[in-house]
């Protein structure tokens, strides 16, 4: 089954399904490796769409096939990939790739990378290479928007779970997924709340 086939309540098989396939944006292309699925109104606190329609998270509620882009800190940018029925909210975070196609061009947008497989280790690393900001937000992933996504060229081998990474609610939830023994899955990294 395609993942643009699952209901918003299986956004986690969705993310599952999203492995492997690959990003083109700009001249580069990222085989995804690292996803994080995020499900809608009162399903998951960690969502940016818990407490239901903002004009922030509006894209979210479908139609499925969308990216979701939004910055964080004032100066990152992060994607998702909206998924399930529309008019209920569920995406999958992009947390990491592989570059397969532009690497020289990769490398200029990430010079402080040490290799290759961390140029998109890390969600707004992926947006650098893939030179993807907010203006993407909301435009479809197959037709003309500013990024495409095309199915894996091979199975996408096998895959782990965990807990998702830099959410303050629901972060025990094993929702993030990568390809197991992939160098170029992010670091994970619990999340610790500030104390005041």
């Amino acid at each position: 089954m395609d993942w643009l086939d699952l209901p918003a309540s299986r956004v986690d098989e969705a993310a599952r399904l999203l492995l492997g396939w690959r990003l083109s944006a700009n001249r580069v292309t990222v085989r995804l490796t690292e996803v994080e699925a995020y499900s809608g109104l009162g399903a998951d606190p960690a969502s940016h769409a818990h407490r239901g329609v903002t004009e922030r998270n509006r894209v979210m509620f479908g139609p499925a096939g969308r990216l979701y882009v939004y910055q964080i800190y004032g100066m990152h940018f992060c994607a998702n990939v909206v998924c399930g029925e529309t008019g209920r909210a569920a995406a999958v975070l992009l947390r990491a790739g592989a570059v397969v196609d532009g690497i020289e061009v990769a490398r200029t947008r990430r010079p402080a990378a040490r290799r290759d497989t961390d140029l998109a280790a890390g969600p707004a690393k992926l947006m650098q290479v893939l030179d993807l900001n907010r203006a993407a937000n909301d435009t479809p992933l197959f037709g003309d928007g500013p990024a495409t996504l095309t199915p894996p060229v091979e199975p996408a081998g096998e895959v782990s779970a965990g807990p998702r990474v830099g959410v303050t609610s629901a972060h025990d939830v094993p929702w993030r997924f990568w390809l197991t023994g992939d160098p170029t899955v992010s670091a994970y990294r619990r999340h610790t709340p500030r104390l005041r």
